[in-house]
């Protein structure tokens, strides 16, 4: 078996829902060592979600450790496991893992090189550190839902869950960043981050708009909020998202939709000026775009160089020839539920992609394997 780049890490998950798990996950895919703790005593339901793909997509490239934290003698398999591990994540409510005793300073404390990553829904102290914060809680608190939807209706969420995601990936970043310096200092880190800091730097230019320029940004349905065009028309039997917003991307666009007036109309003339006149050029466009498929405008645009794309389905999407060449929908066989078709990375290194190489455990499945690496 070819050797992935964090095979020498060893990772402790405490974590649950998404957007822990989404960070663990990122470093399991590629290759460390991630054991999953988990209390002893599993529900019924918990067992039909364990084997649902949501929970399955989550948690492969794991062994799993049955433990009762309240307990003195399983804390102290804990810290055995944390005398060895190099990382451990938690996405606890801030007072919890206090209440627990596994907080970053006692597992400093037996352990100094540990980098300790913490995900809350609004951070680990402030006004609002204990707040219960879920995705789209957190959306809406950030702004996103202010600028998701169009202009005449309500405010509307993203279709996934985006701040746990994005939460999940800054944090498996900064784990990355704190590894790194450990390895001239020989000292660990505290890593911390929130869904509600994510979502706030998910908003970017959005967010600097207000900042830095003093606009508050509004809905803008399916148009780019200060680039026109650029956005999702209607087609004879679909949906096509095109960005032809300026220079010669403009008058190519204009060329292949066969209106040459949009061009010579002082309404369209400059970039702002489309801007400012954004629904009567959409309308103009729109008319156009309907004449044809969304598979006839492709094939025209692409030819032309100017960006486009059709709005698929996610079925659609999956099936696509280019994402099965890129490979990122991965197969793993699991015991009980027989072949998985599950989600893999989003990169690669010299075109070695992060492997699924284990199926999500079940409840302590490793537990006797752990303990008895401990001693235990």
């Amino acid at each position: 078996m070819v050797s992935l780049p964090l095979s020498d890490l060893t990772v402790i998950d405490l974590t649950a829902a998404r957007a822990g798990p989404q960070c663990v996950r990122q470093l399991g895919d590629w290759g460390a060592d991630v054991i999953r703790v988990e209390p002893p005593t599993v529900r019924a339901a918990d067992l039909g979600e364990r084997h649902g793909s949501d929970f399955q997509n989550l948690h492969r490239n794991k062994r799993s450790i049955a433990l009762d934290l309240k307990t003195a003698a399983d804390r102290d398999v804990f810290f055995g496991l944390v005398e060895r591990a190099d990382v451990v994540v938690e996405n606890m409510r801030p007072a919890a893992k206090h209440r627990l005793g596994i907080d970053y300073d006692a597992v400093r404390g037996v352990n100094p090189r540990i980098v300790y990553g913490s995900i809350s829904g609004f951070g680990q102290d402030g006004p609002g550190a204990d707040r219960g914060g879920v995705d789209q809680i957190a959306q809406g608190a950030s702004g996103l839902m202010s600028v998701t939807g169009f202009p005449d209706g309500n405010p509307v969420r993203a279709g996934f869950a985006v701040t746990d995601l994005a939460a999940g990936l800054h944090c498996a970043i900064g784990i990355l960043v704190a590894l790194h310096e450990r390895a001239r200092t020989g000292t660990g880190r505290w890593v911390r981050t929130s869904l509600l800091e994510a979502a706030i730097a998910m908003l970017d230019f959005q967010a600097v708009r207000w900042t830095v320029d003093g606009v508050e940004p509004a809905r803008q349905g399916n148009e780019h909020p200060t680039i026109v065009p650029m956005g999702a028309y209607a087609t004879a039997d679909g949906w096509i998202n095109v960005a032809a917003w300026g220079g010669a991307l403009w008058d190519r666009f204009t060329a292949v939709i066969e209106h040459a007036g949009l061009r010579e109309d002082p309404r369209f003339a400059t970039p702002s000026a489309r801007a400012h006149n954004r629904a009567a050029l959409s309308e103009e466009i729109s008319g156009r775009l309907r004449t044809r498929t969304t598979a006839e405008w492709l094939g025209r645009l692409d030819a032309a160089g100017i960006p486009a794309g059709p709005v698929n389905t996610v079925a659609a999407a999956l099936e696509d020839p280019q994402v099965a060449h890129l490979g990122i929908v991965q197969p793993v066989t699991h015991p009980r539920l027989g072949t998985l078709r599950l989600v893999g990375n989003a990169f690669s290194l010299d075109g070695q992609t992060a492997g699924i190489r284990r199926p999500a455990p079940e409840c302590g499945e490793h537990s006797a394997e752990l303990r008895a690496d401990l001693g235990a």
